[in-house]
């Protein structure tokens, strides 16, 4: 990098906070900085949904899979987003949207009080965010890895950069910061893509062309779409883990159908954000299955490759653009896991734990908010410093077993709770699918695993727990049916057409379950 590269950095940088502070104006109570008030167009939403699913991990992790094996890194996982977000555009995101225009909640998970008990919301809550740490500190260290590449800067010093950065306008302006930023930060995805797609192509004529490139010997089987440990089971597996983690079972992108205006625009969101799933990563992968052409990577596992390959290929200012381009892939979805989990403490954790948290004002609401998110960016951070320890592994290990491996348990309750088919399904179902999915990620990751020669294969690491989950939850709604007129009618308020939610919520009332916590709720000032 050179001081132009800089330059651009750091204009970046200073823009980010800009829409922070200016987007501080549009927030003034819990609700406008976790849902945006419910005023945020679809257009805006489904662009913020599709770019908090990314992350640096993309130019590290998944680079890596694309100079090892090819395109399977598309196969394996943007196509499964992008059919899992449009099979959710008519399952998940009109109810999400209708928990807040009808149920009143700023946080995705406040509902389950109601629809299940106040036990299995607060095992969902913790578990959630204790995930998030881990998932969270794994894009910091992505990021980090990238940064040290072009600037030689520590690993820690790097997580501690762009984390501080981000906690300053992701504090200040809350979910409409987060839309905002990341809509400037798809502009910059847009033009840095694009310039690294025709270097890169501007170098194949050399090896045959764009076409005939894929003779070459350093990409033999890169053409394969499932090769390697990314065979047929673990692309289901994956299919079906990404249509809960990406219409909500992370939290992040349930916000982003909440913040829309109705249950229509919340799945007008959803087809534009499966829409660029489905054809904007082909742009961004192409050069990374061409690396093996251009660069031989430092690392064992290629993580380095696109990075190496951005400062061989781009002009200075271009380059500092991609550099630009990998931080706002992981300040977008970092920001909008923060924003989310800060809803789940305020809303699920706080008023359980604190008492007098049950009385906050809409301004001290909103102080602890801000609060919240910067504690936990802290915690994230100093989860980032034990990648690649012996507890956690690499980057890609990291978001692929642990966050992959243990999103479904705590996912399916949430998410299949909000369907009719389900109904039966009560807190023993919840709680039971949740504590067995978990159990049996640790098995099979660990004791199993260890005895296993070469191991457990990825794909039943992944799915295991999924499956267990999945199956514990319907079989025990079946033999033990807990379909309460209560939870029924959370189930009719969030099921019932038409975006009328004041009428709806008329017509099927939804009772406050008996063992919620007293007193709980906002006081306006």
């Amino acid at each position: 990098m050179n001081g132009l590269d800089w330059t651009v950095l750091i204009a970046y940088f200073g823009v980010m906070v800009a829409i922070g502070v200016w987007s501080h104006k549009r927030v003034d109570n819990v609700s406008d900085f976790f849902t945006a008030g419910g005023k945020m167009p679809w257009w805006l939403s489904g662009i913020s949904h599709h770019m908090s699913g990314y992350s640096a991990v993309m130019f590290t992790g998944y680079a890596g899979i694309a100079y090892t094996y090819g395109v399977t890194s598309f196969v394996t996982w943007s196509f499964p987003i992008a059919l899992g977000i449009a099979i959710g555009s008519k399952l998940f995101a009109p109810r999400i949207n209708r928990l807040r225009s009808r149920l009143h909640v700023s946080s995705p998970l406040e509902y389950l009080k109601n629809r299940y008990d106040l036990k299995t919301q607060q095992a969902l809550a913790w578990s959630g965010m204790l995930l998030k740490i881990v998932d969270v500190g794994a894009k910091w260290a992505a990021i980090a890895t990238l940064l040290s590449v072009f600037t030689g800067i520590s690993l820690n010093q790097g997580i501690l950069i762009t984390g501080a950065i981000t906690a300053v306008y992701c504090t200040i302006g809350g979910l409409w910061a987060d839309a905002l930023t990341e809509l400037g930060q798809f502009v910059i995805q847009l033009l840095a893509g694009i310039a690294m797609f025709i270097a890169v192509v501007m170098k194949l004529d050399d090896h045959g062309g764009f076409f005939g490139v894929w003779d070459e010997p350093a990409l033999q089987g890169h053409g394969k779409p499932l090769v390697g440990p990314y065979g047929t089971v673990f692309l289901l597996a994956f299919l079906f883990i990404k249509l809960f983690e990406y219409n909500g079972g992370m939290l992040n992108q349930a916000q982003r159908y909440m913040a829309t205006a109705n249950p229509r625009e919340a799945e007008r969101s959803a087809r534009l954000s499966a829409a660029l799933w489905l054809v904007w990563p082909l742009v961004l992968f192409f050069p990374m299955w061409m690396s093996p052409l251009l660069v031989e990577s430092q690392k064992p596992d290629g993580s380095d490759s696109y990075a190496l390959m951005t400062e061989q290929l781009l002009p200075h200012g271009l380059l500092g653009l991609v550099i630009v381009g990998f931080f706002s892939h992981t300040m977008a979805m970092c920001s909008s896991d923060a924003n989310a989990i800060a809803a789940v403490f305020t809303r699920d954790c706080a008023p359980v734990i604190w008492k007098r948290a049950r009385s906050w004002t809409d301004s001290s609401g909103l102080v602890a908010a801000r609060v919240t998110t910067v504690v936990f960016l802290g915690l994230s951070m100093a989860a980032a410093t034990q990648v690649n320890s012996p507890a956690f592994k690499d980057i890609i290990t990291v978001v692929i077993k642990w966050v992959a491996g243990l999103m479904g348990p705590m996912a399916i309750p949430m998410m299949l709770g909000l369907l009719r088919p389900f109904r039966r399904s009560g807190p023993t179902a919840a709680l039971g699918s949740w504590s067995m999915g978990l159990l049996a990620f640790w098995l099979v990751n660990y004791p199993i695993n260890w005895n296993v020669e070469g191991g457990v294969p990825l794909q039943y690491q992944v799915s295991i727990p999924l499956a267990v989950s999945l199956v514990l939850y319907i079989l025990i709604g079946f033999l033990r049916p807990e379909d309460t007129p209560e939870r029924l009618a959370v189930i009719e308020t969030v099921n019932t057409d038409g975006d009328d939610g004041a009428s709806a919520a008329a017509r099927v009332p939804v009772p406050e379950p008996a063992d919620s916590v007293p007193g709980k709720g906002w006081v306006k000032d």
